[in-house]
């Protein structure tokens, strides 16, 4: 087992990345647990929140660092609420009021297109001049009623028309096989094996 600092209070992601990683003999560890201070997100772009994220975890901790940047982006708003999707109703938002701001701004909007973007970035130190960067893209549309009580964020109105239910409707594992973080973590995962 090797240690790894995961630059997230999110307990969804924690269980998520700690699920995926377990098998690969990685101990995640959360970084509140180490006494570091969630970093700031002061960027537009998943990947420089990510990477903004990663580096502050690993120069506290001493750590390599893995960190994600994710959220749901609507076509009709814009890629709205993306980098903030956590925070979209307030900075102290609670995935319940971050929903209802969501389905606010898309009432009487006929274009629900949606799709979760997850952009994971590993480190081997606070200044790795060569971070691992992996993302991918999960498209669905948003729908009003909440279904399902998996999952965490907007995943009770994250419809996903190919299988017939939101992503809250889905098992964990089913999930994390096909969503836009586990696609990201096995892309992630290859390059790991590569380069460290």
């Amino acid at each position: 087992m090797w240690r790894l600092v995961l630059a997230s209070d999110n307990p969804g992601k924690q269980r998520e990345f700690g699920a995926m990683l377990r098998p690969l003999g990685v101990e995640l560890v959360a970084q509140s647990t180490l006494g570091v201070l969630v970093g700031d997100e002061p960027f537009d772009t998943f990947v420089e929140n990510a990477l903004a994220k990663a580096r502050h975890a690993s120069a506290v901790t001493g750590l390599p660092a893995l960190a994600d940047d994710s959220g749901v982006c609507c076509a009709a708003l814009g890629g709205a609420p993306g980098v903030r999707s956590a925070r979209f109703a307030g900075n102290a938002a609670t995935d319940r009021e971050n929903n209802a701001e969501l389905l606010r701004r898309l009432h009487g909007v006929v274009d629900r297109a949606a799709h979760y973007t997850c952009v994971l970035v590993a480190i081997l130190s606070a200044s790795d001049p060569d971070p691992l960067i992996a993302d991918a893209r999960w498209f669905g549309s948003i729908i009003d009623g909440a279904r399902g009580s998996n999952g965490f964020g907007y995943d009770p109105h994250f419809w996903l028309p190919d299988l017939g239910c939101t992503v809250a409707e889905l098992e964990p594992a089913h999930k994390n096989r096909i969503s836009h973080r586990g696609r990201a973590l096995a892309l992630l995962v290859e390059k790991l094996r590569l380069a460290w």
